[in-house]
């Protein structure tokens, strides 16, 4: 007969102790405690090592469990998808004040209209809003009307001549900034030190700040030169370009442009080096100060 060599390897067949021929079928239970001892020594080997790796790991899990809650300091945010979603969330967990800077002339509409947006959802869920502006969005309908809308709230917008770069502020636990010129990458602040920094710098151009829906800041005319005349010659002075300047100011360079050649007119210049020189000459700045 065929001697079943795997079925007795895996003792599930002896031989007969009256005929050694034959062989005879192990007993099921006793086959069963065969085949599941060895399984059960291995797993408690393997518990015994899970209860030595715990006891070696346990006085550093009290180390870490004493630690702060694993929020990072700073994050790099890539790309707007990805901007736009950490400030959505940041905005739906905030419980109490929202501050934020947008330098540049008037919002586009597309901005304007989240913009609405948020301020509603802020007044609905009773929210501070503080925003600062640059001078230069006074000349838009836009964002006139959206400020109007917003007056009744608990929304404040208020106008500089300049202002810091973008800046949002949540709760004054996380803020948002911009870590390239094209926007495109952003950082989150969440280190209590560097957000209360951002806070202080806010409230101080805040304090500087003029309310958008009065009277426009500017200074009167001082011989036939306006306000923002006057600032675009303190930046010229200090050796900025058409461009920097247009940042500065939050407006087009093609009206930069305009009012610098209405101020070269008024000072009588016929060249830009003239010009700075002649505004040095004619003490308007001192007179300014």
């Amino acid at each position: 007969m065929d001697p079943a060599p795997c079925l007795v390897e895996f003792a599930l067949l002896h031989p007969d102790p009256d005929d050694p021929n034959w062989l005879l079928p192990v007993p099921p239970v006793a086959a069963l405690a065969q085949r599941l001892h060895p399984l059960e020594r291995e797993i408690q080997e393997r518990r015994h090592l899970a209860n030595e790796l715990s006891d070696a790991f346990e006085p550093f899990m009290a180390i870490s469990a004493q630690g702060k809650p694993n929020t990072h300091a700073i994050t790099v945010l890539e790309g707007f998808s990805r901007i736009n979603a950490a400030i959505e969330l940041a905005t739906a967990e905030c419980r109490s004040e929202i501050l934020t800077v947008q330098p540049g002339g008037g919002r586009s509409e597309n901005a304007l209209n989240e913009a609405v947006k948020l301020g509603q959802d802020v007044i609905e869920r009773g929210i501070t809003m503080r925003t600062l502006y640059q001078h230069t969005a006074r000349h838009s309908q836009g964002t006139l009307a959206y400020a109007e809308r917003m007056s009744h709230g608990n929304v404040e917008i208020r106008t500089l001549e300049e202002l810091i770069e973008r800046l949002m502020v949540f709760d004054r636990t996380v803020a948002f900034i911009p870590a390239r010129d094209d926007r495109k990458i952003a950082l989150e602040l969440r280190h209590p030190g560097l957000v209360d920094y951002l806070v202080k710098v806010f409230d101080q151009q805040w304090a500087r700040a003029v309310p958008l829906l009065e009277e426009t800041p500017y200074a009167p005319p001082i011989d036939g030169i306006s306000g923002v005349q006057m600032s675009i010659a303190k930046l010229l002075v200090e050796g900025h370009v058409d461009e920097a300047i247009a940042r500065r100011l939050g407006m087009n360079v093609r009206t930069c442009r305009a009012h610098i050649a209405k101020l070269a007119a008024a000072l009588g210049s016929g060249s830009r080096a003239q010009l700075g020189f002649l505004i040095a000459q004619s003490g308007i700045l001192d007179r300014d100060q």
